[in-house]
């Protein structure tokens, strides 16, 4: 992998969660630092934690289009990476879910990525990368997890348009999507899912890690080996493309 150069940033969104904060870990120990945006004052992300003084909490909510100018004025160096991992609301299945939280779930995951992007769009240079983190169930859809399968679907689409975006500048966008991943998140999933299925949680859970060809599920830790190898100058070749984390779980071909 090639060093960053000195002073050079990352921003990551949603880096007060257990992806987000995997994440914030690869990209300091590659040699950048991270600015950490969290949607409220309270996030752990925002308390003093001793994980050292090249991560820089901010306060921003990404829903907001006023997030661009709050981003913008924290940037002070080159940025190298910016990285869309926020959470969505858990809102059961397509049959239960209300129709409001599809639209509130693509406007973070869609419209936040595109204002992460103008917010630092003046201090983007050649082989800077544009990251979104997916999921699994935009391209393997279920009857229970309607937001992340609508809302990363959706993000798919919009990483491809990013390419082609910027791609004349030398810059590059990426999609990583994830099978589920073992945090208290996936936990809400299952309890979404067993009262669908009226079912108990850890049947729940044996279902769902007895879908992985391997029967596991994904690693926060996986999450950011993968996005920090995004950096490399070889991940040019991965322009707008895909890279499934997922433990073996997709059936599809491509």
């Amino acid at each position: 992998m090639s060093p960053p150069e000195p002073n050079e940033l990352a921003v990551v969104v949603g880096g007060n969660g257990a992806l987000g904060s995997a994440i914030v870990d690869a990209l300091v120990a590659a040699g950048l630092r991270v600015i950490s945006v969290a949607r409220s004052a309270g996030a752990p992300a925002l308390a003093p934690d001793g994980r050292g003084p090249n991560i820089i909490p901010l306060v921003a909510d990404l829903s907001r289009d006023e997030a661009i100018d709050e981003i913008r004025a924290a940037i002070d160096a080159p940025v190298a990476m910016v990285v869309h991992a926020p959470g969505v609301p858990v809102a059961g299945g397509v049959l239960a879910a209300p129709p409001s939280l599809l639209g509130e779930a693509c406007n973070i995951k869609a419209g936040g990525f595109v204002r992460l992007v103008r917010a630092v769009d003046h201090r983007l240079r050649e082989k800077s990368r544009l990251v979104a983190i997916g999921g699994h169930y935009g391209f393997e859809p279920t009857a229970y997890a309607a937001t992340a399968g609508v809302a990363n679907a959706a993000l798919a689409n919009l990483v491809r348009q990013m390419s082609w975006a910027y791609g004349p500048r030398g810059i590059t966008a990426h999609l990583v999507a994830p099978g589920p991943a073992d945090t208290d998140r996936l936990n809400n999933v299952a309890a979404a899912r067993a009262g669908r299925e009226g079912k108990a949680i850890d049947e729940v859970l044996a279902d769902m890690r007895a879908e992985s060809a391997i029967g596991a599920f994904v690693e926060p830790a996986q999450i950011g080996w993968a996005v920090r190898t995004l950096l490399d100058p070889e991940a040019d070749a991965l322009a707008g493309s895909t890279l499934f984390l997922d433990a073996g779980r997709r059936r599809a071909i491509p």
